[in-house]
């Protein structure tokens, strides 16, 4: 079993026949993904290497059956993508655009409340259930089936822990990069939750930064709701205050969002939280062990 993304995902790509879009739709296809449209207003009735290309999300739900959406769209159009995919009835949106203003990200966080639609990203690197389904740009090399749960801010940190996972033959039930905006769609509390109702994960990651206060809530709902064992990271200890580091929700102000006092708060919570991205894949194997 996995969340968010498995054998019934049905992918259309939002942007399919731009240089990103076609590279990485075949590369989900080729891992499995039953990528079945795209859309790109204005070339409907042309495929992508028998892909269909639609011209609008809701023609690629009632022809191609889509519940499913992967977006990689230009920034300035990338929320009204969203919105279109949600208007068209589709269950799960993976937004990869990067560079979207957080005006338009309010708006959308708004305008998807109450319904039924998810959002991951934007800003991130997709979901990948292994030796199931990808949706995104996460490498499935790095990746191996197994039980453990991993949810991350940080794309980079996905690809380099869940190698070193997979090189000690810990294999993960699902990954998921969930971006590192400061508005965004799921993030650790509904990624944790899933993965706690999940009964093929033993185990989750989860894998913070500075900024912000995800990581403190996410503590708060382990020790109130999570009875599996959760190991994190939190990158950035040594980063300077004020000084932005890598995504735009990456800023430490004051005293608040310290990677010191959010590890400070898991740890309070039961968690085992690592110092280095490498300690890790030691204490994941450790408590399974």
């Amino acid at each position: 079993m996995s969340i968010l993304v498995g054998a019934d995902t049905k992918l259309v790509v939002q942007g399919l026949t731009g240089k990103e879009g076609t590279f990485h739709a075949l590369r989900n296809r080729a891992y499995g993904t039953n990528v079945v449209a795209g859309v790109t207003p204005g070339k409907g009735g042309h495929d992508v290497e028998g892909i269909p290309v639609f011209d609008t999300v809701a023609d690629a739900v009632r022809e191609a059956d889509a519940n499913t959406s992967m977006i990689f769209v230009p920034p300035r159009f990338a929320a009204e993508a969203i919105l279109e995919a949600a208007d068209a009835g589709v269950g799960l949106v993976v937004c990869i655009t990067e560079g979207i203003p957080v005006k338009d990200m309010a708006h959308v966080h708004g305008y998807l409340q109450g319904r039924e639609t998810t959002l991951v990203g934007p800003n991130c690197p997709g979901v990948i259930s292994p030796g199931v389904a990808n949706v995104g740009i996460i490498p499935p090399e790095v990746c191996m089936p197994g039980r453990v749960g991993f949810v991350s801010r940080s794309g980079t940190l996905v690809y380099q822990i869940v190698h070193e996972l997979t090189q000690r033959g810990i294999g993960q039930s699902t990954c998921v990069g969930m971006g590192g905006d400061p508005v965004h769609g799921i993030g650790f509390i509904e990624s944790l939750a899933m993965f706690e109702a999940d009964p093929e994960t033993d185990l989750m990651i989860m894998t913070g930064e500075i900024g912000g206060d995800d990581e403190e809530r996410a503590a708060a709902h382990i020790a109130g709701h999570i009875s599996k064992p959760v190991v994190a990271y939190i990158a950035g200890f040594e980063a300077p205050p004020g000084k932005r580091m890598g995504h735009a929700g990456a800023i430490v102000t004051g005293s608040k969002g310290t990677a010191a006092a959010k590890a400070e708060a898991l740890e309070a919570a039961g968690v085992r939280v690592a110092r280095t991205p490498s300690q890790v894949a030691e204490l994941t194997q450790a408590a399974l062990a």
